[in-house]
């Protein structure tokens, strides 16, 4: 039997991740000063994770085509 695409392991296999780990949240909380040490790790608030979005670079016009007569 063969296995479904969907369920291969693509190359790469750590892309952008959409949650974190405790220790990650706990790491942004307390740059933000939302949580010191002591507080209960357990029942953390939620923390945003920023997706970067990179822009298309436009084609550059050759000059060639813009100089003609």
């Amino acid at each position: 039997m063969t296995i479904d695409k969907s369920l291969k392991v693509r190359r790469g296999g750590s892309g952008n991740r959409s949650v974190l780990t405790r220790g990650e949240r706990l790491e942004k909380l307390k740059e933000s000063d939302r949580w010191q040490e002591g507080d209960s790790p357990l029942g953390l608030p939620k923390v945003r994770v920023r997706k970067l979005v990179m822009k298309k670079k436009k084609k550059k016009v050759e000059e060639d085509e813009g100089d003609e007569k």
